[in-house]
């Protein structure tokens, strides 16, 4: 059965069984990798993206569960133009390894659209399911103080 999604704003169809995670559509079937498989238990937070704004592990996402738009890394910005959280990342020299970033982001990206100027409270417990096997989380919560502080400029 064929299924139609909105990735990204471009509409994607796909002919797979609905229980398909829609990590692996997204990887396998549209070419999209930049969303990692880390753990495949939702525990590590390497696979999470957005549908309809909410951040979620497409791990645990069956594709006939999918109820809007997804939103991978590809999609928060564009190469010419990295999304404000993307350019903190980079600024702030997060990634190491960089295998869990694009998970990462998502997240920080998810709380700044809930919380404009967020503690380092607010922040740890919001990111505390994304898993960094490098320890960058000081780097992590600087750069999310920084993007905030930049959405705020206007």
């Amino acid at each position: 059965m064929s299924t139609t999604l909105s990735i990204n704003g471009k509409s994607y169809s796909v002919d797979l069984p609905d229980d398909v995670p829609l990590l692996w559509v997204l990887r396998d079937e549209i070419g999209l990798t930049g969303t990692k498989f880390g753990c495949g238990v939702a525990a590590c937070g390497a696979c999470t993206v957005h549908i309809d704004g909410e951040a979620v592990r497409s791990c645990q996402v069956a594709l006939a569960q999918v109820w809007g738009d997804v939103t991978t890394i590809e999609g928060l910005g564009t190469p010419d133009k990295m999304a404000i959280i993307q350019q903190a990342w980079v600024d702030h020299q997060v990634a190491q390894c960089g295998y869990c970033q694009s998970g990462q982001i998502m997240q920080a990206a998810d709380l700044l659209e809930k919380i404009s100027a967020p503690t380092d409270a607010e922040i740890d417990d919001a990111m505390q399911a994304n898993l960094c096997r490098c320890g960058t989380y000081p780097r992590i919560r600087a750069a999310i103080h920084a993007a905030a502080a930049k959405m705020q400029e206007g």
